[in-house]
């Protein structure tokens, strides 16, 4: 399976912000975009035009980067919201927003997306009473996501139960720490969605 094999910290160099990728690492001093806050590459410091097209590229690409997708994959999310009744950019988001590596990760059982795959593909977690390895398939109002009741004892497991609370867990999801389990409660809206992405921009870019 094709996936980025590249240095994470670049991506968020390249798009001038913070994406975290990293998990705690990106809460520290130590995170490269404070070190160098601009982007990779030898030409990295030059200021680029930025055209319209520029400034849409951009966007897809953050989205691409904070959700874990190659291009292919949100090609083809982009296709599914645009078919749906709404705004596209919004289904866009929300396509997104229920992978269920992403529902793990904002849960606060994974430190960032990429563990939450990883987890994932181990076979750790499960969705209504079934084991789920693949970390793109999408969660639906009523499921019920879990950890396999042999991997609590795991040290990543352990701790996301440690720190159950202290992180702000979107409403659409319920959360229940004792039992490391989660409850999807709705699918999400818009305003639901703190990803620092403007959609439309996307939107415009695939209309052309």
């Amino acid at each position: 399976m094709a996936r980025y094999t590249g240095a994470d910290c670049k991506l968020c160099r390249r798009e001038k912000m913070k994406l975290f990728l990293k998990g705690s690492k990106c809460e520290g001093p130590k995170c490269p975009i404070e070190i160098r806050p601009y982007p990779p590459g030898e030409h990295g410091r030059g200021r680029p035009k930025e055209t319209e097209y520029l400034l849409q590229l951009r966007e897809k690409q953050k989205a691409k980067r904070i959700y874990g997708v190659l291009e292919r994959q949100f090609s083809n999310y982009y296709v599914e919201a645009n078919r749906q009744g709404g705004k596209t950019g919004e289904n866009l988001l929300r396509l997104l927003e229920r992978r269920l590596d992403n529902v793990v990760y904002r849960a606060g059982f994974a430190k960032s997306r990429d563990m939450a795959r990883q987890l994932i593909r181990h076979g750790h977690i499960r969705v209504n009473g079934r084991k789920v390895n693949i970390p793109s398939f999408l969660v639906s109002e009523a499921d019920i996501v879990d950890v396999k009741s042999k991997s609590l004892e795991m040290t990543p497991f352990q701790v996301a139960k440690a720190e159950v609370g202290e992180r702000q867990v979107p409403a659409w999801l319920g959360i229940d720490g004792e039992k490391m389990r989660i409850l999807v409660h709705a699918l999400p809206v818009r305003q639901q969605i703190d990803a620092p992405v403007q959609e439309q921009l996307i939107v415009e870019l695939y209309s052309k």
